[in-house]
């Protein structure tokens, strides 16, 4: 009887943990991207911005990189930075952007469950490169005004590399845990309403548990905003303490120039952030979470080389010297 009553456990147990993996596998093969919906006049004119838009995101940033990499004055750990952000901008625009005008073209596209998660994994891993970017060049411009006489013995070539690596590094580790776990979800309903496979729109779409998935962000995803804002702030902090003392205004307005760029960017690209994945969203419609959404994957990289260029003496003059060269 004990026997009998065992094996009867053992069947029920081995039914249990079938029925919890049939139940999680994933029925879904292909999602469907509603994108921007309307009629056809309004996506032909939307699909003439956006590629007007990404054109000049790619030109631009390329500009920028050929123009630091060309030009041996620019050979500075600042604009090494730059370009490493410009880079990041073309790789993001190149991940979103394409599909987004198919999707326009179609009204509506669908795209494998393999490549949705794909298009996530590498938006995940550029971003949380930039928040790590952007706190390394704010520690830049923070020994380069606070510690100006050691500057070059403490921002070496050697150390630029390094920590431009660990950025890459960071962001593609992070992204990878942060994109495995949703994969593992079981999907019933296909149709996402939005232009690009973001994790807020997924998890929407989910009819398992999402529980684990929330804890799992929250715990990998804080420290990555927490800790870059950080070192930003306190950065920052110590800039403008240093360049209140700076006695001639001239001096104090010089120092504000060589941060007002970076803080524009910084400025538009945590806002962003932060009204997307930080702060509450049950009161945003679906329309003004995708215009939130282009700032950050559409204009932002469009943006960025913009302000480095039109603020920036030193690459407008070495873009000048190309053009006349050539």
């Amino acid at each position: 009887m004990l026997r009998r009553h065992g094996d009867e456990l053992v069947t029920h147990s081995s039914t249990a943990r079938f029925g919890f993996m049939q139940k999680n596998l994933t029925v879904i093969t292909e999602f469907f991207l509603l994108g921007f919906q309307g009629s056809r006049l309004f996506r032909n004119a939307l699909f003439l911005f956006f590629l007007f838009v990404f054109s000049g995101t790619i030109c631009g940033n390329l500009l920028i990189v050929t123009i630091v990499a060309t030009t041996r004055i620019l050979h500075t750990p600042m604009y090494f930075f730059i370009s490493q952000l410009s880079i990041s901008d073309i790789l993001l625009t190149s991940d979103i952007v394409p599909k987004m005008l198919q999707i326009l073209v179609n009204n509506g596209g669908t795209i494998t469950f393999s490549d949705c998660f794909a298009q996530f994994y590498f938006f995940c891993a550029l971003e949380v490169f930039e928040c790590f970017l952007l706190a390394v060049m704010s520690y830049d411009r923070y020994v380069a005004i606070c510690n100006p006489l050691r500057y070059s013995s403490i921002v070496t070539n050697q150390l630029c590399v390094k920590m431009a690596a660990m950025c890459w590094i960071l962001g593609f580790l992070t992204s990878f845990v942060l994109t495995f776990t949703p994969s593992l979800l079981h999907f019933e309903v296909a149709t996402i309403d939005h232009f690009f496979c973001d994790l807020v729109p997924l998890l929407e779409l989910a009819s398992s548990d999402t529980s684990f998935v929330h804890l799992e962000m929250y715990i990998i995803g804080s420290p990555t905003i927490i800790i870059p804002t950080t070192i930003i702030v306190v950065s920052y902090t110590y800039i403008v303490i240093t360049v209140l003392r700076i006695p001639s205004s001239t001096g104090r307005q010089k120092a504000f120039s060589t941060c007002s760029s970076h803080l524009i960017v910084v400025s538009i690209f945590y806002w962003t952030l932060f009204c997307v994945y930080v702060f509450p969203t049950k009161g945003q419609t679906v329309i003004m979470s995708k215009m939130i959404s282009l700032l950050y994957t559409v204009f932002t990289p469009l943006i960025n080389p913009i302000i480095y260029s039109l603020r920036n003496k030193d690459i407008k003059k070495a873009a000048k010297d190309i053009f006349h060269k050539h």
